[in-house]
């Protein structure tokens, strides 16, 4: 099997070629209207990673963004209204301070690849991994990755901290992983 490096290098390669940007947002919004009235957790994206503030804006509830508080720490996730953003760590964008904290209870995930069993490669530096496992210790939360049709792997190597998908969202549709 080819080693988290390589393919990541792989699926971001080819992630530049994007897909149907306005398929992508339909599906998403769609996928998360059962979910109304809950946290939703967006991101604000960098450089070519499908972008999910169509799907954000159209939420019928609270919406937070992540912050990267350190390295090797879990995200924290403050309340976004529409307002300025301040630039984080690793190029990120997150609400102020001031911004109150909130627990998410569906995160939409940043990826480099996917594959067909909810396996999520990131970008090396286990954010997500560690917020999912300790959010999922405290209550039920829905892990949905965002990705487009290109960032699909045949098989990604899993290690015992990697936290799985729950729901994967492309330009071609949401589909729940094989397990």
């Amino acid at each position: 099997m080819t080693d988290k490096a390589t393919l990541r290098a792989q699926a971001l390669t080819a992630r530049a070629a994007g897909g149907d940007r306005d398929a992508l947002d339909r599906h998403l919004i769609a996928a998360l209207a059962p979910h109304a009235g809950v946290v939703l957790a967006g991101y604000w994206p960098m450089r070519d990673e499908a972008d999910p503030r169509a799907a954000m804006a159209a939420h019928d509830g609270p919406v937070a963004l992540p912050v990267v508080t350190g390295a090797a720490r879990p995200l924290t996730f403050r309340l976004w209204q529409g307002g300025a953003l301040e630039r984080g760590p690793f190029g990120t964008s997150h609400p102020p301070e001031s911004a109150p904290e909130v627990r998410p209870d569906v995160l939409i995930v940043p990826l480099a690849g996917f594959d067909d069993r909810g396996n999520r490669l990131g970008y090396g530096g286990g954010f997500y991994d560690r917020t999912l496992e300790l959010l999922r210790k405290s209550g039920p939360v829905l892990a949905v990755g965002l990705a487009f049709e290109v960032q699909r792997l045949p098989a990604i190597p899993t290690e015992p901290t990697d936290q799985p998908l729950d729901l994967i969202v492309t330009e071609g549709g949401a589909r729940t992983p094989l397990r």
